[in-house]
């Protein structure tokens, strides 16, 4: 899990010039070596050689501009699963980088998949080093596009007038006012910091700070001082007191993204504050009192989580004083082509070009699209074909290559048992129902890298029921349990 950073000797100070920071995680050391040496000259080069180095590397405080990713990462390098995760830590890390991914000839429906989850083009194996710059050039250029800054005002706003949104925006008109904390849930991409500024701005903390962190983004070691703050000589390192975001956010909003990954020993923490506003700050014994207004927002689905032992109740019922559904980009019907041109708009001006088209069946495919990725895709997608096809129309098969592969995991499982049943063809529900359970205990035992004890608990089943399935599966258990150190002491 190594990184190293790599760049050309530091030049006079008077000469010094500021390079874009780039990300480069790959596996491969002759990969890794070759685009290090050949974009040197142009970046200021940090390297990964896995997902958990490149989680490493976000830690420690980089935020890059431009990430050039493999999705074959290890431990399980012949598939994507690691790159795709990636994805998901580079934006929440770093919501502005410009995310690439390196690809094969047949890695085509991957990539695109990766699309979906946020990076924002394709670059080839093997490819040019003057087409990589290009490709580089091309990414961090349109960087600037998606700044929140140059977006201050487009964020005050929710696009759309589909039902669920017109209610969503009469849920926050409703609560903004109020001082009691607000439990934000949605899809990943769906606009749920949107909403949070939504209610920090309409309410009359709106000129007090507005401060945003995602629990999933920082090292579990450092939540608390983040959030806290901590007194001079609290833990090495903390060579001077430091405020942290509960006393910085003053009387405004404090909007912590992905609640539901905050370590267990933080929760009762937080409870605390939600209760009396009374804090801590590391290494000090004296009580502060924090005003700000708590907003949290979650993917998960925080009722389970609290069944599961996973999230406390009490912290729970807390939080969601004020409950708000994001929905899904899928659920909104014809606001998806007011997005569309809304964007398309947006961000033509921006690069002083003309807006693209689209024809007939261009349109109806657009309809169509679940866009997985939600209303991040919308926009990822909206850049492309803004640098591509300005001024052109587009067709259907043009914007087919923008969308990502269809995915059976999200297919109706009712429409699917239809047609199958349908088509004729010999059926044995035993040969199925032994099928989709042979891929859940492979799906388990490969996420928990062997490890029995996490790959049961991952199923909901304990470690002796898992063997007894992987008996009547007909499959050995034996090649995976020698890589579990904890199976021979259980």
């Amino acid at each position: 899990m190594a990184f190293y950073q790599l760049c050309p000797a530091p030049l006079p100070y008077n000469r010094r010039v500021k390079k874009p920071r780039l990300l480069l995680v790959d596996d491969d050391p002759l990969i890794v070596e070759s685009l290090a040496f050949a974009l040197a000259g142009q970046y200021e080069v940090t390297v990964a050689a896995d997902r958990m180095a490149a989680v490493e590397v976000l830690r420690t405080g980089l935020r890059p501009d431009l990430a050039l990713i493999d999705l074959g990462l290890p431990p399980v390098a012949h598939l994507p699963n690691e790159g795709f995760k990636l994805i998901g830590d580079l934006l929440a890390h770093a919501p502005e980088v410009r995310i690439l991914v390196l690809t094969g000839q047949n890695e085509e429906s991957n990539a695109r998949r990766a699309r979906a989850l946020g990076a924002v083009e394709l670059v080839p194996k093997p490819c040019e080093p003057e087409f990589l710059r290009a490709i580089l050039e091309r990414a961090y250029k349109s960087r600037a596009l998606d700044r929140r800054e140059d977006e201050a005002e487009d964020v005050k706003a929710l696009i759309g007038e589909s039902p669920p949104l017109r209610r969503l925006r009469s849920q926050i008109d409703l609560y903004a006012s109020s001082a009691f904390p607000a439990l934000i849930e949605g899809e990943s991409g769906s606009g749920k910091e949107r909403v949070a500024f939504s209610l920090h701005h309409l309410s009359s903390r709106a000129k007090e700070p507005f401060l945003a962190l995602n629990c999933a983004a920082i090292s579990p070691a450092l939540v608390e001082p983040t959030l806290f703050g901590y007194a001079k000589g609290a833990f090495t390192g903390a060579q001077q007191a430091k405020s942290g975001y509960f006393e910085d956010a003053g009387e405004g909003t404090l909007f912590l993204d992905e609640i539901g990954e905050l370590p267990g020993e933080l929760q009762a923490k937080l409870l605390r504050v939600l209760e009396n506003g009374e804090y801590q700050r590391v290494g000090e014994t004296s009580t502060r009192v924090s005003r700000a207004r708590i907003v949290a927002a979650t993917n998960r689905d925080l009722r389970d989580e609290v069944k599961r032992g996973r999230f406390r109740s009490d912290l729970y019922h807390r939080l969601s004083v004020f409950e708000l559904r994001v929905p899904p980009l899928r659920e909104l019907g014809d606001d998806k082509l007011r997005l569309l041109d809304h964007y398309r708009a947006l961000y033509a001006a921006k690069t002083g070009s003309e807006p693209f088209a689209f024809d007939e069946a261009a349109r109806a495919r657009w309809m169509s699209y679940a866009f997985p990725g939600n209303v991040r895709e919308l926009k990822n997608i909206v850049i492309r074909l803004t640098t591509k096809y300005a001024g052109y129309t587009v067709g259907a098969l043009d914007l087919e290559a923008e969308f990502a592969p269809a995915d059976a995991s999200r297919a109706d499982p009712l429409a699917a048992a239809r047609a199958e049943l349908l088509s004729g063809k010999p059926f044995s529900l035993d040969a199925a129902l032994k099928c989709v359970e042979q891929a859940y205990l492979d799906a388990a035992i490969e996420i928990a890298q062997g490890n029995m004890s996490q790959a049961a608990k991952m199923l909901g089943v304990s470690r002796s029921t898992l063997y007894g399935r992987l008996e009547a599966a007909g499959r050995s258990g034996a090649k995976l349990v020698s890589s579990d150190p904890g199976e021979a002491r259980g």
